[in-house]
């Protein structure tokens, strides 16, 4: 995948007192403001649901092997094995794909603590409005909501409807796979959003609480 540098760390406490004091705001300013886009941006909402739909992919060529092999038939049977195939190549690069994206969001959130650390700037206030990103951590968690309220709809939908002999078990299986693909993507981008929230309140609103390093 295409990748982007990172904003350095700030530097250590005995060189910074050899640098000017207006650069290192001015690179504290412009780091807060490019980390809050990376950290809650809308193109990292945009992934994380790029992630789910390949999830929900995997999951429906795993859904058509489950129908597959219920049939009972010597030639679904193989159907059902090319499709478990691609189920599993589908997979299985998506988790490495969501475990590249949650080292980085970490690697973010450690760097965005780093510089918030350096003080804050009252002149220039709209640095840590960007970096505390109001209207971003509430779109994402409205639109978290949502989602995780379809997946628990469709989950619960789908097995309290389906009926012995209409339905079969790998048709509920994918249906219900599906909403808990919807349901957990919801929970993290509700959890992400709550998470900035609270450490933006420590590292901005309470003036001297530190930064949370463990969010």
């Amino acid at each position: 995948m295409p990748r982007r540098d990172l904003p350095p760390p700030p530097p250590p406490a005995h060189l910074r007192a050899w640098l000017d004091e207006s650069a290192v705001r001015a690179d504290r300013a412009r780091f807060l403001h490019e980390l809050g886009r990376r950290s809650l941006g809308i193109g990292r909402l945009l992934l994380l649901w790029a992630v789910a739909a390949v999830f929900a992919l995997g999951w429906s060529f795993v859904g058509m092997a489950l129908m597959a092999f219920e049939t009972h038939d010597p030639l679904s049977y193989l159907f059902g094995l090319i499709f478990a195939v691609l189920g599993v190549g589908v997979l299985i690069p998506a988790g490495f794909w969501f475990a590249w994206g949650a080292k980085r969001d970490r690697r973010i959130r450690r760097l965005l603590c780093a510089w918030a650390e350096l003080g804050r700037d009252p002149a220039d206030p709209a640095a840590e409005s960007a970096a505390r990103a109001p209207g971003l951590s509430l779109t994402w968690l409205l639109t978290s909501f949502a989602l995780a309220g379809t997946g628990l709809w469709v989950t619960f939908a789908s097995a309290a409807t389906a009926r012995p002999g209409d339905d079969t078990y790998g048709e509920v299986a994918y249906t219900v796979g599906l909403g808990m693909i919807l349901w957990i993507t919801g929970l993290l981008g509700a959890g992400k959003a709550g998470a900035h929230y609270r450490w933006a309140l420590r590292a901005f609103g309470g003036g001297s609480a530190a930064p949370d390093r463990s969010a």
